[in-house]
């Protein structure tokens, strides 16, 4: 009696191999998602080092020029939006997987950004965000005569 209790199998415990990697990814999207501290959806992006700076495209389909503010205050990039609600008729939805409401994300800009110069283009439902480097202070091309 006292062999069978010391070698009992729990049916609820699994052996899952271990991945860090995603254990981290996995962290970093939850921190991600509480630090924007506002309800609703998050917008996929995609932030890239260009020649000239950087660039971020967001994915925003549905959504008009109107439904998006962006602004640039104390080295962060903060785009909000709302994609407006589901009709209100009589359907009957057997899935839902886009999301609805409002959105908030925050993006702490690199050094060296020129916020002055952050330019904007909405098409085809990917909103691309141009942030172009500072130009060193008091450099210039000074022509060869």
């Amino acid at each position: 009696m006292l062999t069978h209790a010391l070698f009992c199998y729990d049916p609820v415990m699994a052996f899952v191999r271990w991945d860090p990697l995603g254990d981290l990814l996995a962290l970093q999207r939850r921190l991600d998602r509480s630090a924007a501290a506002q309800p609703g959806w998050a917008p996929p992006v995609d932030f890239v080092e260009t020649a000239d700076g950087y660039a971020l495209t967001v994915e925003v389909p549905g959504l008009r020029r109107d439904d998006i503010q962006l602004h640039v205050h104390e080295g962060r990039l903060i785009l909000e939006g709302r994609r407006p609600g589901r009709a209100t008729g009589h359907e009957q939805y057997h899935r839902i997987e886009r999301g609805r409401g409002t959105f908030g994300r925050t993006f702490q800009l690199p050094h060296g950004v020129d916020a002055d110069r952050v330019t904007a283009d909405l098409r085809d439902g990917v909103l691309t965000i141009h942030l172009p480097r500072a130009g060193v202070a008091g450099a210039q091309r000074v022509q060869v005569s």
